[in-house]
C-alpha cells in the first residue's frame, strides 16, 4: 500500500549577496522509468519434473516490487490458460491474468501435470501414481517460484484458484511461507469431490425427468445407484453400473483403474475443514454463479461458515448473477462477465 508522508515546510529568511547558481546541466529530475507490460516463460521443478508457466508482468516503475498472484486451474487436463484443447478453449486463466494485470497485479499461471509443455514428466510411465497431493506440491513449488521473481513483492502474494484450483488454493493458504496476503476462490470445489459429482448427476437426472425423458420411478432408481456407486468408490470396491444410464456408468468406470488413486485422494479433502489453518484476517473472496450447474451457490455454504469461524476478512462470498462455471454470462459467452471483473477488482485493489 502507498504511504502518504506529510511534509512540514518552514519558510526561512535567507540573506544572499549573489543569485543562486544554475543547476549543472547533468542534473535531471528523478522521474522513475516505466517498464512496459510483458510475458515471460518461467520454469520450476517439483518431484523431479520441470513445469512451465507464463509470468505476466504489468506495466510498472523500474525497480518497483509488485503484488503478484498464483493462478490455479480447475480439474482435468486444464493448461496454464484454463483450456482443455482441442475441445475446450475458454482462456479462463489467461483472462483472469489480464484482468488482474489491469489492476497492477503480476500473475503466474502454469501447465500442470498432463498438460501443455509440462506433460506428465516423471509420471510418464506410471500415470496411475498421480494423486491429488502431487498437484498440491506442484502448486506449492509454483508459489515459491513466484515469490522469487525479481519483480514481485513476497509480502503481498495472492493465490487465485478456479474450481478444483480453489480447493488447492485453500490448502496452500494455510501451509505456504510466506502466508498469502489474500485468496480468491472462484466457483470453488467446496465439498468433497464425489459428493459434488453425485449432486451434479442427480441434477441432470432430475432435469431429464422434468422433460419427460425419465419417469419418477426411474429417477429414484438412478439416484440410488449413484449413491451406491459413490459408496463403493469410497470403500474401494468395484462399482455396480447395471442400474445407471450408459453415460453415468462410463463416468464411474473412469473413476476406477488408473484414476482411482487420484479420485480417492481428491475426495478425501473436505474444503471447509482446511479453512481453520488460514491466518486470521486473511482477505478471502468466494464467488459463485447463479447459472453455475457444476458448483451451485448452496455448495459453498459450509465453506463460507468455516471461513467466518477462521476469522478471515472480506470481500467474502459474492454471488454473480447469470454467471456460469467458466465465469461467462449470456451477453459475454467468450469473456469474463462484468460481475466477475468487478469481484476481482474488489479483491485485487489494495
Amino acid at each position: 500500500m502507498l504511504r502518504h508522508l506529510a511534509a512540514a515546510v518552514m519558510a526561512l529568511s535567507v540573506v544572499t549577496t549573489a543569485p543562486a547558481a544554475a543547476a549543472p546541466a547533468h542534473v535531471h529530475s528523478h522521474v522513475p522509468a516505466h517498464v512496459p507490460a510483458a510475458d515471460r516463460e518461467v520454469a520450476f521443478t517439483a518431484d523431479g519434473t520441470t513445469a512451465y508457466g507464463t509470468l505476466h508482468i504489468p506495466e510498472h516503475r523500474a525497480g518497483q516490487r509488485l503484488r503478484a498472484a498464483l493462478l490455479l486451474p480447475g480439474s482435468g487436463p486444464t493448461d496454464r490458460d484454463g483450456n482443455q484443447p482441442p475441445g475446450s478453449s475458454p482462456d479462463t486463466l489467461a483472462q483472469v491474468a489480464d484482468a488482474l494485470g489491469g489492476d497492477g497485479v503480476a500473475t503466474l499461471r502454469f501447465d500442470k501435470y498432463g498438460t501443455g509443455r509440462t506433460g506428465l514428466g516423471a509420471y510418464r510411465d506410471h500415470p496411475e501414481n498421480l494423486d491429488y497431493p502431487v498437484f498440491v506440491r506442484q502448486a506449492r513449488a509454483a508459489y515459491q517460484a513466484l515469490r522469487d521473481q525479481p519483480e514481485t513483492d513476497p509480502r503481498t502474494l495472492l493465490i487465485v484458484g478456479h474450481s478444483e484450483g480453489a480447493m488447492t488454493a485453500l490448502l496452500l493458504g494455510g501451509t505456504v511461507r510466506p502466508r498469502p496476503a489474500g485468496l480468491a476462490l472462484l466457483q470453488p470445489q467446496a465439498i468433497r469431490m464425489l459428493d459434488l459429482v453425485a449432486l451434479q448427476l442427480k441434477d441432470q437426472v432430475a432435469e431429464a425427468t422434468r422433460q419427460g425423458q425419465l419417469t419418477p420411478e426411474q429417477q429414484r432408481t438412478i439416484d440410488a445407484a449413484i449413491d451406491a456407486a459413490v459408496k463403493s468408490l469410497r470403500e474401494h470396491r468395484p462399482v455396480e453400473t447395471t442400474e445407471l444410464p450408459a453415460a453415468i456408468a462410463r463416468l464411474f468406470e473412469a473413476f476406477q483403474g488408473p484414476n482411482a488413486r487420484f479420485v480417492a485422494s481428491d475426495d478425501a479433502v473436505y474444503p471447509p475443514a482446511t479453512a481453520a489453518a488460514l491466518r486470521p484476517g486473511t482477505p478471502v473472496l468466494v464467488t459463485c454463479g447463479t447459472n453455475d450447474a457444476q458448483v451451485p451457490c448452496a455448495t459453498t455454504n459450509a465453506l463460507v461458515t468455516a471461513l467466518r469461524h477462521a476469522h478471515t476478512a472480506g470481500p467474502g462470498r459474492i454471488a454473480l448473477p447469470g454467471v456460469d462455471h467458466l465465469m461467462h454470462d449470456a451477453a459475454h459467452p467468450n469473456t469474463l462477465a462484468p460481475p466477475v471483473l468487478d469481484a476481482l477488482r474488489r479483491f485485487a485493489r489494495p
